[in-house]
């Protein structure tokens, strides 16, 4: 099951050794040749949004990438995938793929001093390790999207259908739970 990783800026070398660990197949994309290849699911990592966006846009994967996304594709952003899939953004109108029903909220625990780690449920994984580094949350949910975490009052985790948004680093850890989630969002997709 190939996975493709968005690897034009940010962590995206983490998500590899994840899906490694798990001996998921998976690709760079880092221009539109890139897609030429059969895959089943999509991971848009942390890093700058904006950036992210502009790169998308003269790299010529911005439009491709959407159109895979609203015919199904699996997606699984991390903060700043979080972002770029986010219908708004509290404060900007800077956005990117615009194809979850979230409203978010930018470096909404402060700058980089105001990065921390933490334990919190996630839907029915239970408890995991949860890293947050100039993080987004979710302000509001709305259409479909359910709440699958909430730390100190604040939405991190949600899902829409076939996308996935974490406003945390799960790839900065150990615990391979949320990778695995996803996985079997992209196995669930294949057979139906």
């Amino acid at each position: 099951m190939p996975i493709g990783i968005l690897a034009i800026q940010g962590a995206f070398r983490e998500h590899e050794m994840t899906l490694d660990r798990l001996h998921v197949k998976h690709f760079q994309i880092r221009q539109a040749k890139d897609l030429d290849q059969p895959m089943e699911g999509l991971i848009l990592p942390g890093g700058e949004s904006t950036t992210m966006v502009k790169l998308l846009t003269d790299l010529k994967l911005f439009e491709p990438l959407l159109s895979l996304i609203t015919s199904g594709l699996p997606v699984f952003g991390t903060c700043a995938g979080l972002l770029l899939l986010a219908k708004q953004i509290s404060g900007t109108d800077k956005l990117g793929f615009q194809t979850m029903s979230i409203r978010a909220k930018r470096n909404a625990y402060g700058r980089q001093l105001g990065s921390f780690a933490c334990e919190g449920h996630f839907a029915d994984l239970g408890i995991i390790p949860m890293v947050f580094i100039r993080a987004p949350y979710i302000d509001s949910i709305f259409g479909k999207t359910e709440i699958l975490a909430i730390v100190n009052d604040h939405i991190v985790a949600a899902r829409e259908n076939q996308q996935l948004v974490t406003a945390f680093h799960p790839e900065l850890t150990n615990d391979d739970s949320v990778h695995k989630y996803f996985i079997s969002m992209c196995q669930k997709n294949k057979k139906s």
